[in-house]
């Protein structure tokens, strides 16, 4: 809708943290009975559109996400707390401010009320009116290399690492509120690590950027030059329903050719063809 002007891994141990109802959207809810008929909303296009389309200068459709979010807009209209008139396909800042609403109404707070359907929120939403394919589960916390990251995140990581053929070492982890004042909030949420570069020459650290970048990462080789931090590669997993905010605005940058910094400056990344993870795994 309107326009919104916003702004490391060695051998993975898996671990089950346990976290509250609320932290995040878990488990499925069944569709009803009798959904032959039913429009089908596809959940992967219409997350990707609510992270690309907020960040947009003009109205342009996410290819593909037309007719999910057209259905998911028509929804939300429904239970009041999106106007007709942003009813469009186009999901905006408008259309995120009204998820919002949307989730809150279900009693979702914190990430699970994120603006970014979760597979539940979308499932009770369609009751009636659509039924949703090829769904995105984060999955559960797990502990690797002394921080916190989401099962989705873990999968991508070890494939790009098997790209690779090197280990990886995290330096901060995922659903940390706070813990890094320069990372501007990208860490509050699920899917997102920094990678730390100790030991890699400039050509590693590309191609590690790479590899990320062909499992379905938004990341970027970061320097001291462009922030008060040191050398690492800032990677955030593209469509993680878990996303912050300003995860979102990252990855939203990252499809429309910029460095997922403040000044929305040029990509200075290795070129690769964007995919989500569960592109990549169709494509294999």
């Amino acid at each position: 809708m309107t326009f919104r002007a916003c702004l490391t891994l060695g051998v993975a141990v898996a671990v089950m943290v346990p976290m509250s109802a609320s932290a995040t959207e878990r488990g499925a809810t069944p569709a009803p009975a009798g959904t032959g008929n039913l429009t089908v909303v596809t959940m992967e296009a219409t997350v990707k559109a609510a992270q690309v389309d907020p960040r947009r200068a003009d109205h342009t459709l996410t290819a593909g996400a037309k007719p999910s979010v057209l259905a998911v807009e028509r929804a939300l209209q429904a239970k009041g707390v999106l106007a007709a008139r942003w009813v469009d396909g186009y999901f905006g800042t408008e259309t995120v401010a009204a998820y919002v609403r949307y989730q809150a109404s279900l009693g979702y707070t914190g990430l699970a009320a994120n603006g970014l359907p979760g597979k539940d929120s979308l499932t009770t939403l369609g009751q009636g009116r659509f039924t949703v394919r090829r769904p995105i589960v984060p999955g559960a916390r797990v502990h690797r290399d002394g921080v916190v990251i989401n099962a989705r995140t873990a999968s991508m990581l070890t494939e790009a690492e098997r790209r690779l053929g090197r280990t990886l070492v995290l330096a901060q982890g995922s659903y940390n509120p706070g813990g890094d004042p320069t990372s501007a909030g990208t860490h509050d949420g699920g899917g997102v690590v920094d990678i730390s570069v100790q030991g890699m020459s400039a050509r590693t650290r590309i191609a590690v950027a790479r590899a990320l970048r062909q499992v379905g990462f938004a990341a970027w080789v970061r320097s001291p030059s462009q922030g008060e931090w040191p050398w690492h590669i800032h990677a955030a997993a593209i469509s993680d329903t878990d996303l912050s905010s300003q995860a979102q605005q990252q990855v939203g940058d990252y499809y429309l050719g910029r460095n997922g910094l403040a000044n929305r400056g040029a990509d200075d990344g290795p070129r690769v063809p964007i995919h989500t993870w569960e592109e990549y795994l169709r494509l294999r």
